[in-house]
C-alpha cells in the first residue's frame, strides 16, 4: 500500500525526496542534520523534567536580587483572563471587526498608561523597556535633530546595550552623565556641562538604577530644551508625581511588575507614552475609540506608524509586533488592584525596602542603602571587604543576594543592588539577614 509519502511525490511529480533538492548543489548538501532519532513522549517529558531541575527558581530559593525582573504576587483572575483562548492565541487585529474583545483590552490598557504617566497617547507595545528606551532615543532624533543622546552613566547594562544597537546607523552618539556619590541620583551639574545644540534628547529613570527616586526631574526638564525622556517604574508611579506633571516628553517603562511572573527573564512589556504632539513620530500602533456604522462604541487600529502599513521610508520603526498578552494582563491588573490597591502595592514595596535596608545595616561590616534619600524596592548595600565574596557564600547557602555592581560600575565593586517586593516572607528575610550575619 502507498505511503502518505509515495503519493505526495506522486503528485508532484519526483521519483524520490531527493529531487526535492535537486536546485540545490550537491558540494554544499550535508546528508542529514545532526540530531539523534525521536523519542517516545514520555521519555522527554522525563528528560526535561531532569534538566529543568537544575533550574533555582525564586520558589527555591529566597532571591533578592535587583536591577532586572521583580516577582510581585499576580492574583488568579488576571491568570484566568489572560489563559482565555481570544486572548492567549491572538496577533494583530486587522479585522476590527471580529476583534473588538482585544481592541478594547488594548484600549484600555493605553488608557491606564495613560493615567499612571500623566501622559497624553501610549501604544501598545513594545518588547520591553530596553526596546522602549532604543525607540525613544530614535523619535527623540526625529523630533529633535540633534546628534547625541544622553543617559545616566548609573543603567541597566541590557538597556545601554539594546539602545546602542538601536541607534547603529543613526549618526547619534551615546554620552553619559555620571551620578552624585551622596545622593546616587544624576549629577545636574554634569547634565549642565554635557548639554548643548546638538543634544536630541535626555533620558533619566524615576526611581534611578540604584532604587533612589529623582528628586530634582522639574530642574533636569527646565536645564533642557531637548527632547526629555523618563524611564519608570509602573508600580512606583502609584505614588509619585507621573512624569507628564514634570514636562516630559516620552515616558518609557518595564511593565513586567504588572502582572507578569518572572518567567526566568521573559517575555517582558515595553511601555512607551508621548504628548499629543508627538504622537504622528512614534512607532508601534494605537488603539482608537469611534463608532461604527450604526453608531454604536467600537475600537480600531487608529494609527500604525511601520513598514508593514505605509511606505518603508516613512515608517517610524521596523517593529513587527507587540506583547499583546502581556498589555491585557497589565490592564487586567490594574483593573483588579484598583488605584488604591495599587497604591497598597507600593507603599508596601517603600516600607519592606526601608525595614530591609535598616536591618542589613546594623550588621557588622555592611551599610544599607550607601546613598541618603528616599528609595522604592531597591538600594545599594555595600560590605567593607567587598561584595563578591558575600555574593558567593549566599548562593552557596541557597540564598541569593544583590546584584554584584563591580562590573559596571568598578568605584561600587565593594556593592551589590538588593530588591525587595511583597513575595519575601519573614522568614526567607530572616535567613538572609542570618546569612549575613554569619557572613566572615
Amino acid at each position: 500500500m502507498p505511503s502518505d509519502e509515495d503519493e505526495m511525490l506522486r503528485a508532484m511529480g519526483l521519483q524520490s525526496v531527493d529531487d526535492l533538492f535537486a536546485d540545490i548543489p550537491a558540494t554544499v548538501r550535508i546528508p542529514k542534520l545532526d540530531l539523534p532519532d525521536g523519542l517516545p513522549e514520555d521519555v522527554v517529558v522525563a528528560r526535561v523534567t531532569s534538566m529543568l531541575a537544575a533550574n533555582k527558581t525564586v520558589v527555591d530559593m529566597p532571591t533578592f536580587l535587583g536591577g532586572g525582573s521583580y516577582d510581585h504576587f499576580v492574583p488568579a483572575s488576571v491568570r484566568a483572563i489572560t489563559a482565555r483562548s481570544e486572548f492567549y492565541t491572538s496577533y494583530t487585529p486587522y479585522q476590527p471587526e471580529i476583534s473588538q474583545g482585544l481592541l478594547q483590552a488594548l484600549w484600555e490598557y493605553q488608557s491606564l498608561m495613560c493615567e499612571l504617566t500623566g501622559m497624553d497617547a501610549a501604544n501598545t507595545s513594545m518588547y520591553d523597556a530596553s526596546t522602549a528606551l532604543g525607540e525613544a532615543a530614535r523619535m527623540a532624533h526625529r523630533l529633535q535633530g540633534g546628534k547625541v543622546f544622553l543617559i545616566p552613566r548609573a543603567l541597566r547594562h541590557n538597556r545601554r546595550a539594546v539602545l546602542s544597537n538601536y541607534l547603529v546607523g543613526t549618526g547619534v552618539k551615546v554620552r553619559e552623565v555620571d551620578y552624585d556619590r551622596a545622593t546616587g541620583m544624576l549629577d545636574l551639574g554634569k547634565l549642565r556641562e554635557a548639554l548643548g545644540s546638538d543634544v536630541c534628547g535626555v533620558y533619566v529613570e524615576n526611581p534611578n538604577f540604584f532604587g533612589r527616586f529623582e528628586e530634582q526631574l522639574q530642574e533636569i526638564r527646565d536645564a533642557t530644551k531637548a527632547i526629555f525622556v523618563v524611564g519608570v517604574n509602573p508600580i512606583a508611579q502609584a505614588i509619585v508625581r507621573p512624569p507628564g506633571d514634570f514636562g516630559a516628553d516620552i515616558v518609557i517603562g518595564e511593565g513586567q511588575p504588572l502582572g507578569t511572573p518572572m518567567n526566568f527573564g521573559g517575555p517582558l512589556l515595553g511601555i512607551f507614552a508621548c504628548r499629543q504632539e508627538h504622537i504622528r513620530k512614534m512607532p508601534g500602533r494605537v488603539i482608537g475609540l469611534t463608532r461604527d456604522a450604526n453608531g454604536h462604541r467600537a475600537f480600531c487600529m487608529t494609527l500604525q506608524t511601520r513598514e508593514q502599513h505605509i511606505r518603508r521610508e516613512k515608517a517610524m520603526s521596523n517593529i513587527c509586533t507587540n506583547e499583546s498578552l502581556l498589555a491585557v494582563a497589565a490592564a487586567t491588573y490594574l483593573s483588579v488592584l484598583g488605584s488604591n490597591g495599587l497604591r497598597r502595592v507600593a507603599a508596601d514595596n517603600i516600607r519592606r525596602a526601608r525595614g530591609l535596608a535598616a536591618s542589613i545595616d546594623k550588621i557588622s561590616g555592611f551599610t544599607a542603602p550607601i546613598f541618603r534619600g528616599a528609595h522604592f524596592n531597591e538600594f545599594v548595600v555595600r560590605h567593607k571587604k567587598g561584595y563578591p565574596a558575600v555574593h558567593r557564600a549566599l548562593l552557596e547557602k541557597g540564598v541569593h543576594g544583590g546584584l554584584p555592581l563591580g562590573r559596571q560600575l568598578p568605584e561600587l565593586r565593594d556593592s551589590a543592588l538588593f530588591a525587595t517586593t511583597g513575595r519575601h516572607t519573614l522568614e526567607a528575610v530572616a535567613r538572609l539577614l542570618a546569612e549575613l550575619e554569619a557572613f566572615r
